[in-house]
């Protein structure tokens, strides 16, 4: 009889132990899931917030190119300036009642050493046409700085139609530009090959 009591007390205080662990167990469970899934979201955020950062990047592309560009003209322009030698001219100038002759050396500053050997490549073409420049002016057109600065523009601008072709106008649309003296300003466009024409030697006689 004593032996039913002790059994039946301690079946009484295993009981309510039972609830209690099983409770323990589901807290612990819910634990690991809100630790797995609070991990399985950080994740998520994480890849979603990088792949912005990559579609940002892909954005900005374009800017960072450009960026880019004018980084490498910066450059350009800070880098020695490139001279490429034409071989002496001489010419016999339009009569104004005598005879009178032109000895000239051009030499070209161009935007990078590569461009020399383009040039070399179109040495028969550029001296014919620097040959038409010449022969076609009179003592007078070259007897000034401001004369031989005209031709030295002009020269530039013959010798950029050859190696560069007409420039565009508009989309699609190209011109040659007329011989005209507002055809020849003093300053090249940025990315002209040639961007000067410079006489080493010039001998009117």
């Amino acid at each position: 009889m004593a032996d039913a009591k002790k059994a039946e007390a301690a079946e009484g205080t295993e009981a309510p132990e039972a609830p209690k662990k099983k409770l323990l167990l589901f807290i612990i469970i819910g634990v690991v899931v809100l630790v797995l899934g609070g991990g399985g979201a950080a994740f998520f955020l994480t890849k979603k917030g990088s792949h912005a950062d990559e579609e940002a990047v892909d954005g900005e592309e374009a800017p960072a190119k450009v960026q880019k560009a004018k980084k490498a003209k910066k450059d350009d322009k800070e880098a020695p300036p490139v001279f490429v030698k034409l071989d002496p001219f001489t010419v016999k100038l339009q009569s104004e009642g005598g005879e009178s002759y032109l000895q000239t050396t051009p030499e070209l500053r161009v935007l990078d050493a590569p461009l020399g050997d383009k040039i070399k490549q179109f040495t028969p073409e550029i001296r014919h046409r620097v040959l038409l420049i010449l022969s076609a002016k009179k003592s007078a057109d070259v007897a000034t700085a401001q004369g031989v600065q005209q031709l030295s523009n002009e020269i530039r601008v013959a010798i950029n139609r050859i190696i560069d072709g007409p420039k565009e106008v508009g989309k699609g649309k190209k011109k040659a530009a007329a011989e005209a003296p507002a055809s020849f300003p003093d300053e090249a466009d940025p990315e002209d090959s040639v961007q000067a024409v410079l006489f080493t030697s010039f001998i009117v006689q």
